[in-house]
This record gives structure tokens, C-alpha cells and sequence, in this order.
């Protein structure tokens, strides 16, 4: 026999997946980058988007030409940071759109949304020196996101290596993952796997100059911004660690 009472409750809907398993603040910014270069080869005709470039791009040449002109100079107080939202072509915005999505996550969920486009840009402008660095009479420009990219691979290189931490809860006993702690520069050393991929990600880039002389082939890849923005994001980290 049942017993009386109130109707049963029919279970709801299940709750369902995301969409997409990155975090908010990674999609939004892979959005604004795809944007804004839907935009510019969409919407803007060509002296547009000389315009574009000639505002927003990073031009070592300003620091030059300053003493003569200063209103040239106006923009480096934005282009450091405004260079990483362009790019010259689809291939060029997907493939930083690729690496951002698989390095910004990690230090998105670790940090949160804001140290995460701290690193990002700081990065870049830490690209963007180094870029200035070493072009300053060249007359080139710098446009795109690697700089910043390759921040968040530094950021991330100090925990993704490291083992997970797991500890017993002091109340119940139950064992709690910690997660990964942030890897001092020693450690970066001694670990195998984080010292292994970080020189060969080092050596790489500091081969492009190189790659004319063997393919002779000009590159326009900006390798002077990847190592500039790698070392800034691996140095820049440790910032937002939360103490234990």
C-alpha cells in the first residue's frame, strides 16, 4: 500500500555541457580577436586599414622620429598593447587564436580572468620592447597576438609541469586535491619535462633569424616578440600566486 503524500516530483532536465569547455574570459578574447579581424578585411577598404595599422600597430620608428615630431610618438602609449589585437591574415589570427585557447586556459582557471589579460598584455609589450630592441632603424611594424601568446606559455610552464598535491582534509580525512604549486626557477631547471620545453621552445625561436640562410626564404615571423613576451610571462607569474 502507498503511502499518502505529495505528488511526486518528476526529475528536471539534466544539466547540460558548455558548449565550449574554455573559460569565459578565453572565449571572449579569441571572439574580439576573430572580430576584429573580421572587420578589418570585411569592413575596411585598404586606406582603412593603413589607417588601422598605422594607429595600432607597433612602429619601433616612433622612438626615432619623436625628437623631430612628438605627436609621432603619442601612440606608444597604446601600440605596445594594441599591436597583439591585429594580425595579417586568417592563418596568421587562427593559429594565435589555437595557442591562446590552449595556454591561457590553464592560467585563466589558476588565476582568474584579469591576472590573465595582465599577462597577456604585459607580455606583449614585453614583445614589443624586445622588438624595438633589435629593429629600431628597420622601419618595421609588429601586429599580433604572439607576444602575449607566448607570456601565457611561460605563465604556464612554472605549474603545468609540476606534480599534483593531494592532502588529507583535516576535518574529515577525506583526501583533497590542491593542485599544482608554482615552480621556482630551480625547479623549472631540474624538472626534465619543463627544462626539455623550454629550450627547445628558446632554441627555436631564437633559430628564425637564422632560417633565410638554410630555406632562403625571407620570414616575418616576429621572434624577437615571442621571447620577449615568454621571458615577461614566466618572470610576471609569480605575481598573482596566492600564498598557501
Amino acid at each position: 500500500m502507498s503511502e499518502q503524500g505529495q505528488p511526486p516530483v518528476k526529475p528536471g532536465p539534466s544539466g547540460r555541457e558548455p558548449v565550449f569547455l574554455l573559460p569565459g574570459s578565453v572565449t571572449a578574447v579569441i571572439g574580439v580577436l576573430l572580430a576584429i579581424h573580421l572587420a578589418s578585411t570585411v569592413v575596411l577598404n585598404q586606406d582603412g586599414y593603413l589607417q588601422l595599422v598605422f594607429w595600432f600597430a607597433f612602429q619601433p620608428l616612433r622612438i626615432v622620429a619623436a625628437p623631430s615630431d612628438p605627436s609621432l610618438a603619442i601612440p606608444l602609449l597604446w601600440t605596445p598593447f594594441s599591436h597583439a589585437l591585429l594580425h595579417g591574415g586568417w592563418e596568421h589570427v587562427l593559429v594565435n587564436s589555437a595557442w591562446f585557447a590552449i595556454f591561457a586556459t590553464p592560467v585563466a582557471r589558476r588565476y582568474g580572468a584579469g591576472p590573465m589579460l595582465a599577462i597577456f598584455f604585459v607580455s606583449a609589450a614585453g614583445g614589443a620592447a624586445l622588438f624595438a630592441a633589435t629593429t629600431l632603424l628597420s622601419g618595421s611594424y609588429l601586429i599580433g597576438a604572439s607576444g602575449g601568446v607566448a607570456g601565457l606559455t611561460g605563465a604556464a610552464c612554472r605549474f603545468i609541469f609540476q606534480p599534483v598535491i593531494v592532502a588529507n582534509h583535516p576535518e574529515t580525512g577525506e583526501r583533497v586535491v590542491l593542485g599544482r604549486r608554482l615552480a621556482s626557477f630551480a625547479d623549472l631547471w631540474r624538472d626534465s619535462r619543463a627544462r626539455f620545453f623550454i629550450l627547445i621552445w628558446v632554441v627555436l625561436n631564437a633559430a628564425v633569424p637564422l632560417l633565410p640562410l638554410v630555406t632562403g626564404m625571407e620570414m616575418s615571423v616576429a621572434w624577437q616578440a615571442h621571447l620577449g613576451g615568454f621571458f615577461g610571462g614566466i618572470l610576471m607569474v609569480g605575481l598573482f600566486e596566492r600564498k598557501a
